[in-house]
């Protein structure tokens, strides 16, 4: 007999790897059910027949799964519970942010060949032989994405693709106060008619749980600061990490480093650039837990750089955003003298706070 989710999640309770948690439980048989209809329904992908000319019409869509509710909660650990063990070929599991970076490089060179509907012939090449569509972390904050994003859906849809979301928001909430926003809530319909919504209630933050009582401001930085933190990013990421690039007003901001909500940088990677308030935001609302490596003396030699760092702690303050760090010295002794120094007691204020074990919890 075929192991279900729940054999395989209660098998993982067993093993210790998992805690087990109700809200979670309430969710599985929603995947249960997708991935024996998945797996039940006809296998083969929409192609040329050697007896006929045309190509198949692809097989409907079935009505997939939107999972949002709090960080940590689980949402992306269950959806790859799914993903591994829903035994079908042509799946993919993407995060959404890569997935858009994905969609408008292929619409860049459509549109240079100059081809009819761009977004069109995007769609096909990205769901030839495609059958279940896994994202992680849907969320849209920007306008290009926004404009777009109904009739990508619409074409997925179309071409038989069944999709599968984990958010941290609502559909209702989706492109909060965003530009022309007017246009975006049909996508919001899309959603709701083509996806069950569930949300995902659970007391636990699983993510924070794991970082009670350790440590999580590191100094001096070197060699046995990264050795600390690279346990941590071990524990919390695993090797499962990729790059985030988020797109901010036409510009592409750079993560280096991501996975599941949490991401790793150093000083340099974005204090280094010309990044500003709108960047930082950006990305405050893109991760719940930052690790920022390698903050250095900070002072006249380097003045530019620490207001770009101040403004970044101020949005991962105001965003409650998970802090990880290493730096040269103790955040009151990282900016000492010069211009600005006063200023940044704030920012060591801040920087000691967000050290504490319950930081981000409320």
């Amino acid at each position: 007999m075929t192991e279900t989710l729940h054999d395989i999640y209660n098998q993982r309770i067993a093993a210790g790897e998992i805690h087990e948690d109700q809200a979670q439980i309430a969710v599985l048989g929603l995947f249960e059910n997708l991935r024996e209809a998945l797996q039940d329904a006809p296998q083969e992908a929409g192609g040329f027949s050697l007896f006929r000319r045309k190509k198949a019409a692809p097989a409907p869509a079935l009505k997939g799964l939107y999972v949002w509710g709090g960080v940590g909660r689980g949402k992306s650990m269950i959806m790859d519970l799914f993903y591994d063990h829903v035994d079908i070929s042509g799946k993919r599991r993407v995060h959404f942010h890569a997935f858009m970076q994905e969609v408008h490089a292929s619409l860049h060179k459509m549109r240079q060949s100059k081809g009819d509907d761009p977004l069109k012939q995007v769609a096909e090449e990205m769901t030839r032989d495609l059958r279940l569509l896994c994202f992680d972390e849907m969320q849209i904050t920007d306008i290009t994405d926004a404009m777009l994003v109904g009739r990508l859906f619409d074409l997925l849809f179309e071409s038989g693709v069944t999709i599968v979301t984990t958010s941290n928001r609502v559909p209702d909430d989706l492109y909060k106060d965003g530009l022309q926003r007017e246009r975006f809530v049909p996508f919001i319909d899309t959603i709701k008619e083509r996806l069950t919504v569930f949300e995902l209630v659970s007391d636990t933050d699983y993510r924070q749980n794991r970082l009670t009582g350790e440590k999580v401001y590191f100094t001096p930085a070197g060699a046995e600061a990264r050795k600390s933190i690279d346990a941590i990013w071990d524990d919390l990421a695993a090797s499962t990490h990729d790059k985030l690039v988020l797109t901010v007003k036409g510009r592409a901001v750079e993560l280096p480093n991501y996975h599941n909500g949490m991401a790793r940088a150093s000083f340099w990677d974005l204090c280094g650039k010309m990044l500003g308030p709108g960047d930082y935001l950006a990305i405050a609302e893109a991760v719940r837990l930052l690790v920022l490596e390698d903050i250095p003396q900070l002072g006249r030699t380097n003045f530019n750089e620490a207001k770009r760092f101040v403004t970044l702690i101020d949005a991962l303050y105001e965003a409650k955003v998970r802090l990880i760090a290493s730096a040269a010295a103790e955040p009151e002794m990282l900016y000492v003298e010069g211009t600005g120094s006063f200023e940044f007691e704030r920012t060591a204020s801040r920087l000691r706070e967000m050290q504490d074990k319950d930081w981000g919890l409320d």
